[in-house]
């Protein structure tokens, strides 16, 4: 039963904002997407970018992660890496970036509950480090579409295991709108659109358009 009486304009404590969460990107690598198969690889790329510039726009901090990047995997996602020139990848050996001790540092050193996690692949390098910080107090975020698997299966696999312990599973558009959450927020409104412009599709094409129309151009 509801007390009405207690009911007031607030948002729930489980909902991510820029002040409580931490965007961690593991291993969006060449030889990771080489087996990728679950999606289009380049519809996982855009809502890898597209989350990392969302988390530029709002100040989140970002921990960046590598696999054996001299050895095996290749370097980080070119496209990621414009987005955050200054930021150095932590370049690890092991599957499960948890069991990193500066990955676990990085993201303490930042003092956010919440994790917003993406990677590759889901079922391996985001799973066990998500069910890692889960159960070390942690709530975990994982948006999905900037994850990929080996094959659909594993992917979607992945994803129930997740939800099962804990993990919330979100998309990369739904992130950036939930850290935006009130249009009245003008200082990051622009930002907002213009991501949403070059990586939300049919929505960024509306925004296109409603600028254009609104603008008599």
């Amino acid at each position: 039963m509801v007390n009405t009486q207690n009911v007031k304009a607030d948002p729930a404590a489980s909902l991510l904002s820029p002040e409580n969460s931490v965007l961690l990107m593991v291993d969006h690598q060449p030889q990771m997407f080489f087996g990728t198969t679950n999606a289009d690889r380049g519809d996982i790329i855009n809502a890898t970018v597209g989350l990392a510039k969302s988390a530029k726009v709002f100040g989140v901090p970002v921990v960046l992660t590598t696999v054996a990047s001299k050895s095996f995997s290749g370097p980080l996602l070119p496209q990621l890496a414009e987005v955050y020139p200054d930021t150095e990848p932590i370049d690890r050996t092991t599957m499960n970036c948890w069991e990193d001790q500066r990955v676990v540092d990085a993201v303490g050193a930042t003092g956010r509950p919440k994790i917003v996690m993406a990677g590759l692949w889901t079922e391996v390098c985001i799973s066990l480090a998500a069910l890692s910080a889960v159960d070390q107090g942690y709530e975990v975020y994982v948006p999905t579409d900037a994850c990929g698997g080996v094959s659909v299966a594993a992917h979607d696999n992945a994803v129930k295991r997740m939800m099962q312990n804990g993990v919330v599973p979100t998309t990369w558009l739904t992130t950036l709108l939930e850290w935006q959450r009130d249009w009245g927020r003008t200082e990051t409104y622009d930002p907002v659109m213009d991501v949403v412009m070059q990586h939300a599709g049919a929505y960024g094409v509306g925004v296109v358009y409603a600028r254009a129309m609104l603008s008599g151009h």
